[in-house]
C-alpha cells in the first residue's frame, strides 16, 4: 500500500502541465501543432493571432505586457474590469472579425482522415484511467511510429517522465489491445505474439514457435521444426500456416498517406560555407496574449469569484502554450544544429557521405535528456538543400567496411531491402545468403546482425516470403 501511494504522489508531483504540455508539443508534427493550436485559439479567449508584419512592432508591447500581467497576477481578480471583458466574450473579441470565416480557411477538410495517432488517442479516450495513466498513455502513443511499433524503450520513456517503469508497462499493456491488432510492439516477436493472442492462440503451437524460435524460421525446414517442437510434420506445417496469415505490418494499409502529409518543421538554408536553421513558421499562428485584456488589467471588476477564478486560469493556460511553442522552437533548432555539426560531410556532399551516428551523442552535444532527441527526431521532418528527410534519418550507428571506413546503419538496412526486392519471389534469400553478399560487398557484419536489421525493416523471414505459384 505504501509503495503504490509512494508512486501515485511521484506521477502527481512530476506530471505537471507545465511539462506535459511541453512534451506534447515537442512530439507533435508540424500539421498536429497547427490543429491544437487553432484549437487554442478557439477556446481560450485571453489568445489572439498577430498577422507576420504585427511581429516586430509587436514584441516591445508584448515583453511590457507579459511583466504588467505578472506583477499583477496577485491581485488580479481586483484590477479587471470582468463585466467588462464578459460582454467582449460573448460577442467576439476583435480577433475574431478580423479572420477570414472558418469555411475558407479550413475548406476541403472534410475529406480528412483520422491517421493513427488520432484513431489511437480516440481508443484511449474510452478506457477508465487515471488522469496520471491518461497521460502517460498520450506520451507512449506519441512514441509510436507510423508503422505501427513503438519507437522508443520502455525505460527511456519512464525516465522522460519520471516515474514508475511499472506504471508505463501497465498502460503500454492497454494500449497494445488497441486496434490494430499488433500495434504498439516493441519489434516483431512481440507483435506477432500480441496477433496471436487476439486470434485466441495464446500457448499454441504458433504461439510457442514464435516465442521461442522466431529467429529461427527462415532457417528451419518443416522437418525441422517439427522435431525442435516435438511434433509431427503435418502439424508443423498447420501452424506455419497460421504465422504466416499474421501481418509484421499491422498498420499498413489502413491509413490514408494523405491523412500524414509531410509538412517540415525545420528549413537548412546555406549561406557561404555555413548552414542556417530555421523554424518553418508557415503553418503555426503565432500568438499573443488578447490585447483588449491588457486594456482591462487597469480597472476593477463587481464580477463573481467563479468568473474570476477562470479568467485566471485562462491566462496561466494561454501563458503555458506559449512558453511550450517557443520551447519546442528552441529544442528543435538546437538539436538540429548539432546533428549539421556531426553530419556536415552529407549536407556538403551528399548521402553517401552520411556517418554513423547516435542519439547520445548529440544528447550530450545539446546537454539533454536522449528521449528528448528521440521525440525531436520522430516523425519531424527537415527541409535542406538535398531535399526533405526525417530528422531521425541522421541517426544510425556504424559498421565496418573492408577497406576501413564505416558506413553508417542506415546504408547497410537499404541494401538489405535492394537485395531483398532483387530476389526471385519463388526462392527468398535467407538471411545467410543475404550476410554472404554484404560481406562480399565488403560489409562486415555477423549473420545474426543481418537477421536483427531485416526484423527491424520488418521484413518477413524467407520462408514467410515465398511466393507459391
Amino acid at each position: 500500500m505504501k509503495l503504490g501511494l509512494g508512486l501515485q504522489f511521484k506521477l502527481q508531483q512530476t506530471l505537471a502541465p507545465q511539462l506535459i504540455q511541453s512534451l506534447k508539443m515537442l512530439q507533435m508534427p508540424a500539421l498536429k501543432l497547427e490543429q491544437t493550436i487553432r484549437h487554442e485559439l478557439a477556446t481560450n479567449p485571453l489568445l489572439e493571432e498577430i498577422e507576420e508584419l504585427e511581429i516586430d512592432q509587436d514584441q516591445a508591447e508584448d515583453n511590457a505586457a507579459e511583466v504588467e500581467i505578472a506583477e499583477s497576477e496577485g491581485d488580479t481578480s481586483e484590477s479587471v474590469d470582468w463585466d467588462e471583458y464578459l460582454f467582449e466574450d460573448e460577442e467576439g473579441y476583435k480577433v475574431h472579425e478580423q479572420r477570414e470565416p472558418i469555411e475558407e480557411r479550413f475548406e476541403g477538410t472534410a475529406s480528412h482522415k483520422s491517421n493513427l495517432y488520432d484513431h489511437l488517442l480516440e481508443q484511449l479516450s474510452f478506457l477508465k484511467l487515471s488522469p496520471e495513466e491518461h497521460l502517460i498513455g498520450e506520451y507512449i502513443i506519441g512514441n509510436i511510429s507510423p508503422d505501427g511499433y513503438l519507437a522508443i524503450s520502455v525505460p527511456e520513456m519512464a525516465e522522460e517522465l519520471e516515474v514508475d517503469i511499472i506504471r508505463v508497462e501497465s498502460v503500454l499493456e492497454m494500449i497494445q489491445k488497441f486496434d490494430p491488432t499488433g500495434v504498439g510492439a516493441r519489434d516483431l516477436r512481440e507483435s506477432l505474439l500480441i496477433q496471436l493472442k487476439e486470434k485466441g492462440y495464446e500457448g499454441s503451437l504458433p504461439y510457442r514457435i514464435v516465442d521461442e524460435h522466431i529467429r529461427d524460421l527462415d532457417r528451419k525446414s518443416i522437418l525441422q521444426i517439427s522435431k525442435m517442437m516435438g511434433v509431427t510434420a503435418t502439424k508443423a506445417e498447420q501452424a506455419m500456416k497460421v504465422i504466416r496469415s499474421l501481418s509484421p505490418k499491422p498498420v499498413q494499409g489502413r491509413f490514408d498517406a494523405a491523412a500524414m502529409a509531410v509538412i517540415p518543421d525545420l528549413i537548412v538554408e546555406r549561406y557561404g560555407n555555413d548552414y542556417i536553421v530555421m523554424h518553418n513558421d508557415r503553418y503555426i499562428p503565432h500568438l499573443r496574449i488578447n490585447s483588449g485584456y491588457r486594456n482591462l488589467m487597469k480597472r476593477g471588476s463587481k464580477s463573481s469569484q467563479d468568473t474570476k477564478k477562470y479568467i485566471r486560469q485562462k491566462l496561466e493556460q494561454a501563458r503555458w502554450l506559449l512558453n511550450s511553442i517557443n520551447q519546442r522552437r528552441t529544442t528543435m533548432i538546437r538539436v538540429m544544429e548539432a546533428i549539421i555539426d556531426k553530419q556536415r560531410e552529407f549536407f556538403d556532399k551528399g548521402p553517401a557521405f552520411l556517418k554513423p551516428l547516435i542519439m547520445e551523442e548529440i544528447a550530450r552535444v545539446v546537454d539533454m535528456n536522449v528521449a528528448t532527441i528521440s521525440r525531436v527526431s520522430n516523425s519531424k521532418y527537415v527541409q535542406t538543400p538535398l531535399g526533405v528527410y526525417e530528422i531521425k534519418y541522421f541517426f544510425n550507428s556504424g559498421i565496418a567496411r573492408s577497406e576501413g571506413r564505416d558506413i553508417s546503419k542506415h546504408s547497410v538496412k537499404q541494401r538489405i531491402e535492394d537485395i531483398i526486392a532483387e530476389e526471385p519471389p519463388e526462392k527468398p534469400y535467407s538471411d545467410q545468403e543475404i550476410y554472404k553478399r554484404l560481406n562480399e560487398e565488403g560489409i562486415k557484419l555477423a549473420r545474426r546482425t543481418v537477421t536483427k536489421y531485416r526484423e527491424e525493416l520488418n521484413i518477413r523471414a524467407a520462408r514467410l516470403r515465398k511466393k507459391v505459384t
